[in-house]
């Protein structure tokens, strides 16, 4: 009887762990107080700061086209982040306008191509430093020669309420990030080439490797060590 009482609490534990968060409802009408640039590609709902009555705050990618030749277009990527304000989503972050993960779009010399080029995607927000206070991951990939370099950017905020970067991760060609909800905990599964010391960009040392980004006991932790990552900062542009 006491095993099973035992083996009951843990299951009961687990579907806790596991069950969708009670969040406070989004205003039904809500605008925005100045508008991302060019065209929306992504809007995410998430709870930045904390859950909570008007608590909300939304991620917005988006592109604007910046030049073309022949068939190929050319756009500059944004990334904006909003925090609610009684119906008004007010900006609160922009890339690249503050910081990364994007870059400056620029023409280049004497040839009508515009650089680097850019994609990103915001993942399904995940809690992963503390609970109830969801994290906004965006992945990023710039390319100028050769495959270029993919990012992930993993935001908070802090004390004061201000976007911070918690860390990030870069690789060689791609990068990308599933986040991971499990009875084991919280995490980030990122994928992408593994380059050894040694290794050339044309051959990296595992096509397909993968590793595992958490934030354990205050401290972010991946195993194992594959791709170079910025605690507290974005990588250098």
């Amino acid at each position: 009887m006491h095993n099973l009482r035992l083996a009951l609490a843990t299951a009961m534990l687990a579907v806790v762990a596991l069950a969708p968060r009670a969040l406070a409802e989004e205003p039904p009408h809500y605008t925005f107080d100045v508008a991302a640039p060019g065209t929306v590609v992504q809007n995410q709902l998430l709870y930045l700061a904390g859950d909570g009555m008007h608590s909300q705050w939304r991620a917005l990618l988006s592109k604007k086209r910046v030049g073309a030749s022949g068939h190929d277009v050319f756009y500059q990527w944004y990334l904006s982040i909003y925090a609610i304000d009684d119906t008004t989503y007010k900006l609160q972050y922009q890339s690249p306008r503050d910081g990364g993960p994007f870059s400056n779009v620029t023409k280049a010399d004497g040839a009508p191509m515009w650089f680097p080029i850019q994609t990103g995607k915001i993942d399904a927000p995940i809690d992963l430093m503390m609970e109830g206070k969801d994290n906004l991951v965006v992945e990023s990939h710039e390319m100028a020669a050769d495959c270029g370099g993919g990012v992930v950017a993993v935001f908070t905020t802090n004390s004061a309420g201000k976007v911070v970067p918690a860390v990030s991760a870069r690789n060689g060609c791609e990068l990308t990030a599933t986040p991971v909800n499990s009875k084991a905990g919280r995490s980030l599964t990122l994928a992408g080439p593994y380059y050894g010391p040694n290794a050339a960009m044309c051959c990296p040392t595992i096509a397909k490797a993968t590793a595992t980004l958490a934030y354990v006991n205050g401290t972010w932790v991946q195993t194992p060590k594959r791709y170079e990552l910025f605690v507290g900062k974005l990588p250098p542009q």
